[in-house]
């Protein structure tokens, strides 16, 4: 489906409830990890309005809960659609099996390749310190986890990250090919358990809510939000976004520096 331009307008629909989910980085969040004034004020409306506000971030609870608390916002899709809470309560969860994280973890190890396990609560790494973690959390702006190659053990694990290149990544999608592998950055890859995505999160928690998926519009800027701007009646891609997310999207805002939230959200007729 070919995505419509920023400069497209919709009908106004300020009467109708719909839900509206928000990626975190690269879509609420800009590339300085700041909030716009404009992306809080435009959902601050949405809410006066009556709409329902959630998150679909590939983040864990950990993770998103300043910007949860910043914007009022309890319900949300974790982990990329392993962890879904509605109204602060956690309705469903898809942790991996332990055999197979085992499998992986023992694969990964071999190959000289990190692993960072998370859980709602914390993560941890396989190895002391590797640069590849260093720069990818300092993304998220966290420092290196702690080590701990174990922490997989007994616990339910609903993420992991794997650190390696675009050119090593192919052998890990050959050998695992029950494990889904999304990459996010250049040095990293999310490692989800199999049919993981945010579309399957969003499924269960507008089920939970009541809404159809006509009645749902997402909004994204990367390769973890494919199946969710797919999925929606309403699949709406930030600008910085790429090219296969723009074209996977109903429609495309502006720049998430440029009021991206707030123009898209008037582009659908959300906002006045």
């Amino acid at each position: 489906m070919s995505a419509m331009s920023v400069s497209v307008v919709s009908q106004p629909r300020v009467n109708c409830r719909a839900i509206v989910f928000f990626d975190i980085d690269g879509t609420l969040l800009d590339h300085c990890k700041r909030l716009p004034n404009s992306a809080k004020e435009a959902i601050q409306a949405l809410q006066k309005l009556g709409h329902e506000v959630a998150l679909a971030t590939g983040r864990s609870p950990f993770m998103l809960q300043r910007i949860a608390e910043e914007l009022r916002i309890d319900s949300y899709v974790g982990f990329n659609g392993q962890y879904v809470v509605v109204r602060g309560e956690r309705i469903c969860t898809n942790p991996f099996r332990e055999e197979e994280l085992g499998k992986l973890s023992r694969f990964a190890a071999a190959s000289g390749h990190p692993l960072v396990y998370l859980d709602e609560n914390s993560m941890r790494c396989s190895m002391m310190h590797h640069p590849y973690v260093e720069q990818c959390i300092a993304s998220l702006e966290y420092a290196h986890p702690e080590h701990d190659p174990e922490y997989f053990q007994g616990r339910p694990i609903y993420q992991t990250m794997l650190f390696c290149t675009a050119a090593e990544e192919r052998q890990y999608r050959e050998r695992f090919a029950g494990l889904r592998f999304v990459r996010w950055h250049p040095y990293s890859l999310d490692v989800l358990p199999g049919g993981g995505s945010k579309a399957h999160g969003i499924a269960q928690l507008i089920h939970r809510m009541g809404f159809e998926p006509e009645e749902v519009y997402a909004f994204g800027d990367n390769l973890n939000d494919l199946e969710m701007l797919q999925y929606v009646g309403h699949g709406i891609a930030m600008g910085n976004a790429p090219d296969c997310v723009k074209q996977a999207a109903r429609y495309v805002t502006s720049d998430v520096d440029r009021h991206g939230i707030a123009r898209g959200l008037r582009m659908v007729g959300l906002l006045p």
